[in-house]
């Protein structure tokens, strides 16, 4: 066992995921306090590490299907670089610090990291297998990075960020499903997982996860309670930034089958990263601008 390898285990390269904790004090315009912000980091770095333990704990429950794939066959414990006593001993350790400093920012934070945790080790033991039914709890661990986030700022989570999140975590649900069944097909080496999915229904579903993200984006962008608490009647103009977001995912799903893992894909793909960019800023734009130019005035 290796520095590296403990780090390999803990995947951190999946705490992107985390930054979702992030969206209920930036669609807020809270974002910019110090206190907020401060409590969105400390709250980003607590629910890793619990995201962490409950990589190990998938790793440790799928190493022996692991051991058969072309790419997950170099994980730690598949690989035999950590043993399973000292990956179920790594796991504990990041379990007790994400949930201690979760208690430690509040107790509501607490309360969400267990929910999460608990959800995972069901869908990793049991509901990974059952089609439609894990991609559905992938997308209730999203949600609850989000009220996490509402959580450990004070801030409160609106309707919307709730099924804008949830359809969003659908299609990286079922997009992540159909790189897996493509290999899967590959490999001649159907997981149990995959049982109740193939290609036409792995393709109709995003689409239509897609078709309903993007109406609910415009509905959002239009909705009174939003431009009156925003401030301004502009930010349809960010949906230009979701469309073409969302057709390059499809692009990259549909076309070149490379969203067996979302995160690599966002991180690997310079087009999607400029556009998240450009969204991002868009937003910043809209909601910052006008409070940074008021407080300078003054």
């Amino acid at each position: 066992m290796t520095f590296r390898s403990i780090i390999a285990l803990a995947r951190p390269e999946h705490w992107v995921k985390n930054m979702f904790l992030f969206l209920p004090a930036f669609f807020a315009g809270r974002l910019a306090e110090s206190e907020v912000l401060l409590n969105a980091l400390l709250g980003f770095v607590a629910f890793s590490f619990t995201a962490s333990a409950v990589y190990v704990l998938n790793d440790l429950v799928d190493a022996p299907q692991d051991r058969n794939h072309p790419d997950k066959c170099r994980r730690p414990i598949a690989s035999g670089e950590i043993n399973r006593l000292q990956g179920r001993l790594i796991g504990v350790i990041l379990l007790i610090f994400g949930l201690s400093l979760a208690y430690f920012l509040r107790p509501e934070m607490l309360v969400f990291s267990i929910l999460y945790f608990v959800v995972n080790v069901v869908y990793s033991l049991w509901l990974k297998h059952v089609a439609i039914i894990d991609v559905s709890l992938i997308g209730l661990g999203f949600l609850l990075r989000v009220l996490a986030g509402g959580a450990v700022t004070g801030v409160p989570v609106s309707h919307w960020l709730i099924i804008l999140t949830f359809l969003l975590a659908l299609i990286l649900g079922f997009a992540k499903r159909r790189g897996e069944y493509l290999v899967a097909m590959g490999e001649n080496n159907f997981r149990k997982a995959l049982e109740g999915y193939n290609l036409p229904f792995l393709d109709m579903s995003i689409v239509v996860c897609s078709t309903v993200a993007v109406v609910a984006y415009l509905m959002y962008c239009f909705s009174p309670e939003v431009t009156g608490r925003i401030g301004s009647d502009k930010i349809y103009y960010t949906a230009f930034f979701v469309v073409i977001g969302v057709l390059r995912y499809l692009q990259l799903t549909l076309v070149f089958g490379k969203t067996e893992s979302p995160t690599r894909a966002l991180l690997r793909d310079g087009f999607l990263q400029i556009v998240l960019l450009a969204w991002i800023g868009s937003f910043a734009w809209l909601i910052y601008a006008k409070k940074l130019l008021l407080g300078a005035m003054l």
